[in-house]
């Protein structure tokens, strides 16, 4: 399949709010709103989740999808799904505060008779997750700044 590109946009509302803007397969604009993101207090207002929470949520979706996913290929009735991701943050040794672990727990709810049959997807689908996998082996993240005349 080669590489593809997702664009997310981030806009400056007022002292740490940004809202993102998301395209959908690196061409339009998805038809939902956009996500506000704010820093908590006391550096920003805690009027939405923050870039840790919002990794914390990339990290529980994706790996909820991708175990729904096989339960779904395996044919196996899924009544129910709650994801609890807990995300550490922590001190590095600089001080700085920095994301020291994660821990996700999926409870899924399916019939006592097709529990037997959740084995082989429980092996598997954390392999399929794209963020975490990507989180796991380290992803290379190049920053560029680029100034502009004030408007």
């Amino acid at each position: 399949m080669g590489e593809q590109s997702i664009i997310t946009t981030l806009e400056l509302q007022e002292g740490y709010r940004f809202l993102a803007h998301f395209d959908q397969n690196g061409t339009a604009p998805l038809l939902t709103a956009p996500l506000l993101m704010d820093e908590p207090l006391p550096l920003g207002e805690g009027k939405g989740p923050s870039a840790a929470r919002v990794l914390s949520a990339a990290l529980g979706n994706c790996l909820s999808a991708s175990a729904l996913f096989c339960l779904r290929k395996a044919r196996i009735p899924v009544n129910g799904m709650r994801t609890t991701v807990e995300t550490r943050l922590a001190r590095s040794p600089q001080g700085r505060q920095r994301i020291g672990g994660v821990t996700v727990r999926i409870a899924l709810d399916v019939p006592p008779e097709d529990r037997g049959r959740v084995g082989r997807c429980l092996e598997l689908f954390e392999d399929f997750c794209v963020v975490t996998q990507s989180v796991r082996q380290g992803i290379s993240v190049d920053v560029d700044v680029e100034i502009s005349e004030a408007r």
